[in-house]
């Protein structure tokens, strides 16, 4: 099932309060036993948590890894014959346009990430818009394919910023997955709706959220990044096997390129909670991907809700 905003709110959404307004609607068209398996394409520099420490300004200094771990991850995805969703940014794109291509040449779906890793919460609406136009511009130039797709920095888009989904249906986006519905330092709507739903009445554009557990009355996370690599891959496979048999709706999962590169330069400076985040178990990561390929099904956001055409 998906949900359903009351009304059709064309303003700031964060001035009503619409989760309690979402209500069930049915979903069709999606592929049985099939789950959502998606990439977000930044590099390591890239990540918010160092932001105090790297000037965006100082990115084209920086060695890049991007391109070689994302074809590391396109070859591990041809050998498991899965196909994705890679959430790219703009500033990548434009840097590596040929990887860009490769990722289309490869059957997967290219969707936006933004033009430069800043957060959704962050932007004024008028920025957000910008941004993500150009991002979606960018993107469709060099790829040369529809990108019906975003996913806001650190899943920036929380009670504070709602507007930002009406920004993104109106820059020609037909799906958005920005929302966590877990209770984060960074980011979360804990109450909002797990899986996939419609945030607006006589509209088609979707928010998909990525996955959570329920258990002791409140949402835990079980949808990739860095708690795919702190929890053993014994005990995140069996709370997606939980989700799968209790809610019976398809999964939504997330990493980075950089997760599946031990060998990336060390960023000095960094406080011990931003070190344990991001290097925690980089050198495990290659390795439980491969596991969580053979032992679920998998395919892109697209595919799986048939948004655009796609099947």
């Amino acid at each position: 099932m998906l949900c359903s905003l009351g009304d059709r709110v064309r303003g700031d959404l964060a001035e009503r309060d619409p989760i309690a307004g979402w209500r069930n609607r049915p979903v069709a068209g999606l592929s049985a036993g099939m789950n959502a398996m998606t990439v977000d394409v930044e590099d390591y520099f890239q990540v918010e948590a160092f932001f105090p420490h790297i000037n965006r300004a100082d990115w084209d200094k920086i060695e890049c890894r991007v391109e070689a771990n994302t074809d590391r991850i396109l070859q591990l995805f041809a050998d498991h014959g899965v196909k994705a969703t890679f959430f790219t940014l703009g500033w990548i794109a434009k840097r590596y346009p040929e990887m860009v291509r490769r990722i289309v040449a490869n059957g997967h779906e290219l969707a936006s990430h933004g033009t430069a890793h800043i957060r959704a919460d962050h932007q004024s609406r008028a920025q957000f818009a910008n941004d993500v136009r150009t991002a979606k511009d960018i993107l469709e130039d060099i790829g040369g394919s529809p990108v019906l797709g975003y996913r806001a920095t650190s899943f920036s888009i929380t009670r504070r910023n709602l507007w930002a989904l009406n920004a993104l249906e109106d820059a020609g986006y037909r799906y958005s997955s920005s929302t966590h519905p877990i209770k984060h330092d960074l980011y979360g709507i804990p109450d909002q709706p797990r899986f996939a739903f419609y945030p607006f009445v006589n509209s088609s554009f979707v928010e998909i959220p990525v996955t959570t557990m329920r258990l002791f009355g409140r949402n835990w996370p079980a949808g990739g990044g860095g708690y795919f690599r702190l929890f053993p891959y014994m005990l995140f496979k069996q709370n997606l096997k939980i989700v799968r048999f209790q809610d019976r709706k398809p999964l939504t999962f997330y990493f980075h390129p950089w997760e599946i590169d031990p060998e990336q330069p060390k960023i000095a400076g960094t406080s011990f909670k931003t070190h344990f985040r991001h290097y925690l178990n980089l050198d495990r990561t290659y390795g439980r991907l491969q596991k969580l390929l053979r032992d679920f099904h998998w395919s892109s956001i697209a595919s799986l809700y048939q948004i655009g055409g796609a099947s």
